[in-house]
């Protein structure tokens, strides 16, 4: 059900174009992969989403075993039917969650106990039980159960982490049972080069058609997350596509490409859109700010989504500061879009051998500090 190939290697850059077939479909990478935490992109319906360009959503194991819960998610048909999506979806595992949310939470090598972000509960869960829920979702790519560290994390705590991931990948690997679901196993280490060569060697040979890199974007400075890219990228399987889990700006998107990256997701581009703010390629915008009121032009000029085709700067600034939803709607709708064409973008480079020239003219031109 589940194969890649790579379809074609840039001569001039070494990134490549490939496609990875699920029991949903084929998904062409690199590709932009757009967040629905709770089964929805946040303010879009899924129809929006798939016109906005993309191949594949991901949803959020740790929330959906909240709410609604991941039997009542099964007894719908699971996810695909849930959310009306019937394209490739990607769930997580819920360790990142786990985490980063509970402020209560005992890990031990047995497992994690953790308190609800939603209403305090206690909760216990095993690799055995993430997989478990993650069956139930049903989603086309699930991913392990793994133990994520911030940055600034001390070396023995990085390590003790990265050995558990590993512990729990092969517990991970004998509870999953569906066929008609791809385990993607996850690296993890930190900021330490030999953890995550460590990490990546260790973590290979579970991928039988994927491998994430976790950890990562957590709080570093970009240069060093592009910096632990390169020491991986040798090791990674040259087979199968490797995703960047929680990267999704459009730089990082370009840089991560060139370093070997095949799929990225992202919720930035929603959560800038309910904050005002928007992608174009020569950084972000802020709609909201007073400079659009009588601007007239479309969000960014050239774009094709439905917000840059329908509707101006200032009526978008207009809605988002008299509180209407469609402010936010239409400035995901543009957002998504802008980071999928992207994606389109770079593939055609690859496909015609100038990526080099892309990532050059792309870093010429864009700036991520601009507020406009």
């Amino acid at each position: 059900m589940f194969k890649y190939e790579v379809l074609h290697v840039c001569k001039q850059s070494g990134a490549r174009v490939g496609r990875l077939t699920t029991p949903h479909g084929e998904i062409i990478t690199p590709v932009y992969m757009p967040v629905g935490t709770n089964a929805g992109v946040k303010g879009l319906t899924p129809e929006q989403v798939e016109q906005a360009g993309a191949q594949i959503v991901l949803a959020n194991t740790y929330h959906l075993y909240l709410r609604p819960g991941s039997g009542i998610v099964e007894r719908a048909g699971g996810l695909h039917k849930f959310m009306n999506w019937n394209k490739p979806i990607l769930t997580d595992s819920g360790g990142f969650q786990v985490f980063s949310l509970s402020s209560m939470r005992k890990v031990t090598d047995e497992g994690v106990k953790f308190s609800s972000y939603y209403d305090g509960s206690a909760h216990y869960l095993t690799p055995e039980d993430a997989i478990k829920i993650e069956e139930q979702l049903g989603a086309d790519i699930v991913m392990a159960f793994d133990e994520c560290t911030a940055a600034g994390t001390n070396y023995r705590k990085s390590a003790a982490a990265m050995q558990r991931t590993l512990q729990w990948l092969e517990r991970c690997k004998n509870a999953h049972k569906r066929e008609d679901q791809m385990l993607f196993p996850i690296v993890q280490g930190n900021l330490f080069e030999d953890l995550r060569l460590e990490s990546v060697k260790a973590t290979a040979p579970y991928a039988r058609c994927g491998m994430a890199i976790g950890g990562l974007s957590v709080g570093e400075p970009k240069e060093v997350m592009y910096k632990m890219l390169d020491v991986m990228r040798p090791y990674y399987p040259q087979d199968q596509p490797i995703y960047l889990m929680g990267v999704g700006s459009p730089d990082c998107i370009v840089e991560g490409v060139l370093r070997g990256v095949d799929m990225f997701d992202c919720v930035l581009a929603t959560r800038m859109a309910r904050n005002g703010a928007a992608f174009t390629r020569r950084g972000n915008i802020t709609v909201r700010n007073g400079k659009y009121k009588e601007d007239f032009a479309p969000v960014e000029e050239g774009c094709d989504c439905y917000c840059c085709r329908n509707y101006s700067r200032a009526y978008v600034r207009h809605m988002l500061n008299v509180g209407e939803i469609g402010g936010g709607q239409l400035l995901s709708v543009h957002n998504i879009r802008h980071l999928t064409r992207l994606t389109e973008e770079i593939r055609q480079a690859i496909w015609e051998d100038r990526f080099g020239d892309f990532v050059r003219d792309f870093r010429a031109g864009y700036d991520w500090s601009v507020k406009g």
